[in-house]
């Protein structure tokens, strides 16, 4: 969404790059540069100007005149100021200190309401609550069967007593729920209510009569990224006719321009909670307006790539792995490079996960060019082989390469590539493994290290050249182990050469700790 906005603001600060010193005409200009991309990435104007403002002022301070590199306390200065509008820390959920929480859900006609009460469901259950969803939309045709559909996919629990359709009271349905959460020991309700246009007069008092009845510690707005100004104005009417304590960003993975991202929190002083960035209901999780001004930037986000890993590796894996790596390539065998596989797949979008490592977008059209098939097909051709031919893929000849070619449904050439890409890819990781691998890179923590490093000492260590004769290099070592003993038996102690231990005096300052 933000791909416009980050090649912008990266032409502008490369234009910077090499200046040793800013006269106040390159910050005009940068300035001016910045504001012309969050314009056109439809960001509200007065918080186009808030910002320009907030930029130019502490880039004419000291901080940046005094710099050793302006051009990059330029970029911090942006970096800081797009987290102050994105909503500056991240803000947690509040809950209830006895009985259960309620979560109402509020926002516009096909914003994306039911789908996102399903993927918050299914966010709270990872975090170790017991959430239930309550069918409050009663107007809008199936949307009862829609939200049963979502609460099965994301494994919660479901109350929905009345059909829909027209059919039924909303406001009670709501206020039976917390009952009914409380009976059956749920410790979250999430209430789905009716889309709204921020006219409709009739169902924004129907949202204040269910806010009174069900008194929800939090009223979430959910706000469809892609529509632009218009979503940031409906939340404005929304706030001042109901109110509301929190923002909920949906398709965020769309091709808009994300204006209402960057407007919404500044505008209506109510701090972005969530995101939802794809279909899928794994494809949510909290907002952090530090990370997101990271990714506008090019900056990228491993912090959240190092929380996907962690919710979906193991640490006994890992260890595994790396003492196999650290054994030898052989130790690493197809099985494993299809458990490896398998584990980043579960951790979403392959194009997704390379997007939020630092310096990606130089490569943006490459990334999202990405077949996100070719795993499928990869996994494919590893599970038509044989046991043996998985543990050692020499054995794999052209025979077994038809069978397998047959089995997986890909030509006979995809797999010869495999099996040499593995191959490839196995001595890489030995190698950056035992530390010899990568130039500069050391090794990699308990797995033993710097194969490389130990062949240099080794090499320093010889000295004088040995004797290509072997009688007379056996002598030359003979000798050099006789020079070793008379050396430790005179100078025990590895005192400098001519010193003897009768002859080595300790410093004055030491004596008085000798009696």
């Amino acid at each position: 969404m933000f791909d416009t906005l980050s090649d912008r603001l990266a032409a502008t600060f490369k234009n910077l790059r090499g200046k040793g010193r800013l006269s106040e005409a390159d910050i005009d200009a940068t300035a001016r540069e910045i504001r012309i991309a969050l314009l056109e990435a439809d960001v509200a104007l007065p918080v186009v100007r808030a910002f320009i403002k907030q930029v130019k002022e502490r880039s004419l301070g000291a901080e940046v005149s005094q710099a050793l590199n302006p051009a990059q306390q330029v970029i911090k200065i942006v970096n800081d100021e797009l987290i102050t509008i994105l909503g500056g820390e991240t803000r947690r959920l509040r809950f209830a200190k006895s009985g259960p929480t309620v979560i109402m859900l509020a926002g516009l006609q096909g914003a994306g309401k039911t789908t996102l009460a399903g993927k918050l469901g299914s966010w709270l259950k990872k975090q170790g609550h017991a959430p239930l969803l309550v069918a409050c939309d009663l107007q809008r045709p199936n949307a009862v069967n829609q939200l049963g559909v979502v609460a099965e996919r994301a494994g919660v629990a479901i109350f929905a007593p009345e059909p829909g359709n027209g059919v039924g009271d909303p406001v009670q349905v709501a206020k039976d729920s917390v009952e009914h959460a409380r009976s059956k020991q749920y410790d979250v309700v999430i209430v789905d209510t009716a889309g709204r246009l921020g006219i409709d007069a009739e169902l924004m008092q129907q949202a204040a009569d269910i806010r009174d009845a069900v008194q929800p510690q939090e009223i979430l707005f959910v706000v469809d990224a892609m529509i632009g100004q218009d979503a940031v104005n409906t939340a404005e009417a929304f706030r001042d006719g109901v109110g509301f304590d929190g923002v909920v960003l949906s398709k965020l993975d769309g091709d808009a321009r994300g204006g209402a991202a960057l407007s919404v929190a500044h505008v209506t002083g109510k701090q972005v909670m969530f995101a939802s960035n794809g279909e899928k209901l794994d494809d949510f999780d909290a907002f952090h307006p530090d990370r997101m001004a990271s990714r506008i930037l090019g900056m990228g986000d491993m912090l959240s790539l190092i929380e996907k890993a962690e919710q979906t590796f193991s640490q006994d894996e890992a260890e595994k792995m790396a003492a196999k790596l650290a054994k030898g390539p052989k130790e690493f065998t197809l099985d494993d490079f299809l458990s490896q596989m398998e584990q980043v797949r579960k951790m979403g979008s392959i194009s997704k996960l390379l997007g939020m490592l630092p310096g990606m977008g130089q490569i943006k059209e490459q990334i999202n060019n990405l077949d996100e098939r070719d795993v499928d097909r990869t996994a494919a051709i590893i599970k038509s082989m044989t046991p043996a031919e998985r543990q050692d893929p020499t054995i794999i000849n052209g025979s077994r390469r038809a069978r397998i070619a047959k089995g997986s449904g890909v030509d006979v050439s995809a797999v010869k590539n495999l099996v040499e890409r593995f191959f490839d890819a196995r001595k890489m990781m030995s190698r950056m493994a035992q530390g010899g691998g990568m130039p500069g890179m050391p090794g990699l923590p308990g797995m033993g290290g710097g194969a490389s490093r130990k062949k240099k000492q080794q090499k320093q260590s010889k000295g004088k050249r040995q004797s290509g004769n072997p009688m007379k290099r056996k002598a030359e070592e003979q000798a050099a182990a006789a020079r070793r003993e008379a050396a430790q038996a005179d100078n025990p102690l590895g005192l400098p050469a001519g010193e003897s231990a009768q002859n080595f005096e300790l410093p004055d300052e030491f004596k008085k700790f000798m009696g």
